[in-house]
C-alpha cells in the first residue's frame, strides 16, 4: 500500500527536500503551500481546514503530516506589533494544529501515522531579539509535539516528533546537521517524541 503525506511549506528548502525523500520511498504526496497542490494560505484556517478536506478528498487517507512552514517575520519585543505575532503563530502553529485536528482521526482509525513539526534550534540559543514572534512559535511546535505524544489509548500506532536539521538524541543542538523522522525523512524518530 502507498503511503500518503502531506508536507507543509513543501515548496522551500527543508520541505522541498522532506518532499523529495517522501517521493523517493513511494510516498504520494500533498503539498500545502501557497504553490502547492492544493494551493492554501497557512495563516488562514479556514484555508488550512479546506486544504485537509482536500487531501483526504483526492487521496482517501492521509498517514504522515509532515510540518515544515515557516514565516520569519522578524519583530523584537518593542518593535512588535499584533498582525505580526498573530501571521507568525498562525503559519507556524496554528495550522500545523488545525491540520493534525483533521488527519489524526484517520490515522488513529487505520491504527497508524506519523506527525513531524520541523523546529528549530533557535529554541535554546535564540540569534537575536528580532527573532522573537519566530523563536516563540518553534517553542510551541516542541510543546505541542511532547503533549500530542503523551500516551493515549485512542491514538493507536501514531508517532508525533518535532524534528530539526541539528539535534542530538535528547533534543538538543548539535553540529550533526541531520533530520530525522517520518520514517522517510530519516532513519530514526527524533527525540521529542516518545
Amino acid at each position: 500500500m502507498t503511503r500518503v503525506a502531506a508536507v507543509t511549506g513543501g515548496t522551500g528548502g527543508i520541505g522541498g527536500a522532506i518532499v523529495a525523500g517522501l517521493r523517493g520511498t513511494g510516498h504520494e504526496v500533498a503539498i500545502l503551500d501557497l504553490n502547492g497542490e492544493p494551493a492554501v494560505d497557512l495563516a488562514e484556517r479556514g484555508e488550512v481546514q479546506a486544504a485537509a478536506a482536500a487531501v483526504l478528498a483526492r487521496h482517501g487517507r492521509c498517514d504522515v503530516l509532515v510540518h515544515a512552514a515557516a514565516a520569519f517575520d522578524r519583530a523584537s519585543l518593542l518593535d512588535l506589533d499584533p498582525e505580526v505575532w498573530h501571521r507568525v503563530q498562525a503559519v507556524n502553529v496554528e495550522s500545523a494544529l488545525w491540520l493534525a485536528q483533521a488527519l489524526v482521526p484517520g490515522m488513529t482509525e487505520r491504527g497508524f501515522g506519523r506527525i513531524v513539526f520541523v523546529v528549530s534550534d533557535t529554541v535554546w540559543d535564540p540569534p537575536a531579539g528580532h527573532m522573537l514572534p519566530y523563536v516563540a512559535s518553534k517553542a510551541a511546535l516542541i510543546g505541542i509535539a511532547r503533549t500530542l505524544a503523551r500516551p493515549r489509548r485512542d491514538h493507536g500506532q501514531l508517532r508525533r516528533t518535532g524534528a530539526h536539521p541539528d539535534s542530538d538524541r535528547r533534543g538538543r543542538p548539535s553540529t550533526g546537521g541531520v533530520c530525522r523522522g517520518a520514517g522517510a525523512a530519516g532513519d530514526r524518530p527524533v527525540p521529542y517524541a516518545r
